[in-house]
């Protein structure tokens, strides 16, 4: 047996992992154990790359609060660091008068959750800024940017030390802390793990977590940009998520999604579960159209997808960060539901994370 040990492990080189052992870098040693061959691999690096207002999320609720946060150390961070992002801004439209008071309640949570700067523009202020988007009204959020993820990735890596092609089998308790096997009988002791692997963690933590609610998403690519910042609908009262949206990257390209699509565990690892089903395009342009003019079905092409480690299908899940000493894992934190506002978040994830740790 091959024993090796460590002051703090972390379990996952995703934008979140990456930046608690960033975090934790000045406590001791800091290991991140990876099983792909590089950072950011599964969810990290197939979402938006939108940094978040806070906007949606319930007042007081884990999403809301690190969302808030880690938004300002997320630019502040990107200015010190030269990270490449833009504080593009965005737009919450109203299509028709039924959905006026969905827009309102939409502002009044914001308001609650402590986003102050969202703006209320009629149906006129509204084209005046995208002429392409059709609404009775629209919330202008001027903190709402977009981000290099691999760029922030990238940046957290810096001095970290990362077993890459490393996947952890079980987790055995120590006195303190636990004991991490891996692969050909590698043996990891650390006094403090950090189980940040994302859609993987509750398997490696059954029945101690909260399991995962495997969801897709999809995105298409559009030919040309029909807006100069994202745009998004005020979400139908049945759909889980935000609805279809338009999202733009650094270079100007311009995407629509993601969709839901539920999955079972088995359907995640299987090659294609990944790929995009082009018969998903006439529902992203009939949303699309439902907002913007100009849509047409040529227009669409399959971009990438996601899958969202989800805690509900149905309903809000707030994150699920739990110091596990009362389930017999003193020392070991674990990390689940991680999705959006994660890349957001994950600042101020790292910050609420380091105070859980004994180290």
């Amino acid at each position: 047996m091959n024993r090796v040990e460590t002051d703090i492990a972390v379990i996952g080189a995703g934008v979140v992992g990456l930046a608690i052992a960033a975090e934790l870098s000045g406590r001791g040693r800091v290991v991140v154990l990876e099983r792909h061959a590089k950072f950011g691999q599964e969810t990290s690096s197939r979402n938006s790359e939108v940094i978040h207002a806070g906007i949606y999320y319930p007042p007081d609720s884990l999403k809301a609060r690190l969302c808030i946060e880690g938004r300002e150390r997320l630019y502040e961070l990107c200015a010190r660091a030269g990270i490449a992002h833009r504080r593009i801004g965005k737009l919450i439209v109203a299509s028709s008068e039924d959905a006026l008071p969905k827009l309102e309640s939409i502002a009044a949570n914001a308001a609650a959750s402590g986003v102050h700067d969202l703006q209320f523009l009629d149906g006129p202020a509204v084209r005046a800024l995208e002429p392409r988007v059709r609404a009775v009204a629209g919330l202008l959020s001027p903190s709402t940017g977009i981000i290099d993820a691999h760029a922030l990735m990238r940046h957290f890596t810096t001095r970290l030390e990362i077993a890459y092609r490393t996947q952890v089998r079980r987790i055995e308790p120590l006195p303190q802390g636990a004991r991490l096997i891996m692969e050909d009988e590698l043996v990891l002791d650390a006094r403090t793990v950090i189980v940040a692997a994302g859609l993987d963690g509750d398997r490696l933590l059954a029945g101690l977590v909260p399991p995962h609610v495997p969801v897709k998403g999809e995105y298409f690519a559009l030919r040309r940009a029909p807006v100069s910042r994202l745009v998004y609908p005020v979400p139908p009262p049945h759909l889980d998520g935000l609805g279809i949206h338009v999202t733009l990257d650094l270079a100007g390209a311009a995407r629509l999604g993601p969709n839901t699509v539920a999955l079972s565990r088995e359907d995640c690892d299987p090659p294609g579960a990944l790929a995009v089903d082009p018969s998903h395009a006439p529902a992203f342009l009939a949303a699309a159209q439902s907002y913007l003019e100009g849509i047409e079905a040529e227009d669409l092409s399959p971009g990438y997808a996601g899958i969202r480690p989800k805690l509900s299908a149905t309903e809000f899940a707030d994150f699920s960060i739990r110091e596990l000493s009362s389930a017999g894992l003193p020392g070991v934190i674990a990390l689940a539901g991680i999705e959006s506002p994660g890349l957001t978040a994950a600042p101020a994830l790292a910050r609420y994370v380091a105070s859980l740790s004994v180290v």
